[in-house]
């Protein structure tokens, strides 16, 4: 048995998101095909998740962590998942801060990382990620490829974690005047169901 964490970074309200219509799709048949697995959701707008301040970061630093900490909780709760579903619109060329904020509090000496005499080492060999967004143009290819830093940054910091079998499923062209919105998350929707199944 597996735990799969789903991390949703979005705040609208339900039924209103794009993003989660894939997501909560993928979940669906992620659970027909893993009927055992435990799924954490974790809301991070219904969390109380903020930026880190002078004080946190005592605490973070600190060798002996409580597991308990408001803060240091979520990076054990992160360290303990086999799987990772990240869902985030683009906003403005990357994610909403609030993922940021999160990645900030998981971000821990001696639980997702450590410093070696060689650097630093990812602490989350051997599990894998998925990051499942929308957005309005086509930032998969050229010209506007180059623009973005969601997909390229979680990719880094999952890397950084030690996960290295990190997916994107995105839908694009959702702003773009005279395309078919239905038809574009009805295919991005199939391809997350087929990839639910392996997942």
């Amino acid at each position: 048995m597996s735990t799969l964490l789903y991390i949703k970074a979005n705040p609208k309200p339900e039924g209103y998101s794009r993003t989660f219509k894939i997501s909560d799709s993928f979940l669906e048949e992620y659970k027909k095909a893993n009927p055992r697995d435990q799924i954490i959701t974790l809301d991070l707008y219904k969390e109380n998740i903020d930026f880190v301040r002078r004080n946190d970061m005592y605490v973070i630093s600190k060798k002996e962590k409580d597991k308990d900490h408001p803060i240091i909780k979520y990076a054990y709760q992160f360290a303990e998942a086999d799987k990772y579903v990240i869902a985030a619109p683009m906003w403005n060329l990357s994610f909403p801060a609030i993922l940021k904020a999160y990645i900030d509090y998981i971000c821990v000496v001696g639980i997702t990382f450590k410093y070696t005499e060689g650097g630093s080492v990812g602490l989350l060999k051997g599990k894998k990620a998925l990051f499942i967004t929308s957005r309005g143009g086509n930032y998969s290819v050229e010209p506007f490829f180059q623009f973005e830093m969601g997909e390229r940054y979680l990719r880094a910091i999952m890397s950084f974690f030690g996960i290295d079998d990190f997916t994107t499923i995105a839908a694009e062209e959702l702003d773009i005047i005279g395309k078919d919105v239905k038809v574009i998350l009805g295919k991005t929707i199939e391809v997350a169901k087929a990839i639910a199944r392996s997942f």
